[in-house]
């Protein structure tokens, strides 16, 4: 099966490319590099193709046309939460218009299927512990909005056009090669601070939760929507509510430093508790969680060790 990973160069996508070559797929990614790099890539030089091309630019349909996948795996993306706060338009332009090309591309060259990364986002502030994927969409912030409108537009270009998809709600999704400056993960933003010996900035008390998975963990599950043979939505989490202080206390003990967390105001995009019921998951894709937080903690600074040696 041919396979094209939009953003295939970042911090998941690389991820999923290691995995679906590693599995014997044909692929390709598209990719700016915008915040995703070769290097990742580099293991697999003669074994993939790649098209340094936005999902925006007239080059993507070129890209589209010689490829010719069967299924896509759509992570190209704006993931920065704050920044969609700060310029709505460019979220809106890259998340939705961006998307909506590519549903109009698989209309025309016959693209089987869409896998599409979606967020908790979309579900904004909880109103029940653990998120099942029917909880009200409720996004609070134009990132969780945007998600949400691609998500309609995938079920009805399914009903309209024929195009199959599996709609992935990721969690707090961490791991080696995500970015450790300003708008990263908490945890690769933590980590970097701790090796600088910089106190790590917590918004708020510090109570608030997150579900985070791993990286490997969430291209397993891509790995198995493509060989799902059903559409839907499921959430793609751990299941397994950690706060925030819980967090900073186990990377000090596995960093082995006793660097204090500084506390600052909270910020009124964030969410104040978050856990996501996967079973849609275990029940549609045959999928679970295999990393525990602790190992992949463990692999995480591993590979910000290596990075700053």
């Amino acid at each position: 099966m041919k396979i094209l990973v939009t953003g295939g160069c970042g911090f998941i996508g690389s991820h999923i490319m290691d995995l679906l070559i590693c599995h014997g797929f044909e692929t390709a990614a598209a990719d700016d590099l915008s915040s995703g790099s070769l290097k990742y890539l580099a293991p697999h030089r003669g074994k993939t193709a790649f098209y340094p091309y936005s999902i925006l630019s007239p080059e993507f349909e070129d890209a589209i046309k010689h490829f010719m996948p069967e299924a896509v795996i759509h992570l190209a993306a704006q993931v920065s939460v704050s920044r969609s706060v700060q310029n709505m338009v460019h979220d809106a332009e890259i998340n939705i218009l961006g998307s909506v090309k590519l549903i109009e591309l698989a209309k025309k060259y016959g693209i089987k299927k869409i896998i599409y990364s979606s967020s908790a986002a979309v579900y904004g502030s909880p109103q029940f512990l653990p998120i099942t994927t029917d909880h009200p969409l409720n996004p609070v912030s134009p990132y969780g909005i945007s998600k949400m409108i691609v998500e309609k537009y995938l079920a009805s270009s399914q009903s309209l056009f024929g195009i199959e998809y599996m709609v992935l709600r990721f969690a707090n999704v961490y791991g080696p090669r995500q970015n450790s400056h300003g708008e990263g993960g908490v945890i690769s933003v933590f980590i970097n601070d701790m090796l600088q010996n910089k106190h790590p900035v917590i918004f708020g008390d510090g109570k608030n939760t997150r579900d985070f998975i791993f990286a490997g963990d969430v291209a397993e599950a891509n790995l198995s929507a493509l060989n799902s043979s059903t559409s839907g939505v499921v959430n793609i989490s751990s299941g397994i509510e950690t706060s925030i202080n819980e967090l900073a206390a186990k990377l000090q003990q596995l960093i082995g430093r006793n660097i204090q967390p500084k506390h600052q105001k909270p910020r009124a995009e964030d969410i104040r508790f978050s856990v996501l019921c996967n079973q849609s998951a275990v029940n549609s894709l045959n999928w679970k969680p295999a990393v525990t937080l602790d190992e992949g903690l463990r692999q995480t600074i591993a590979f910000y060790v290596h990075e700053k040696s």
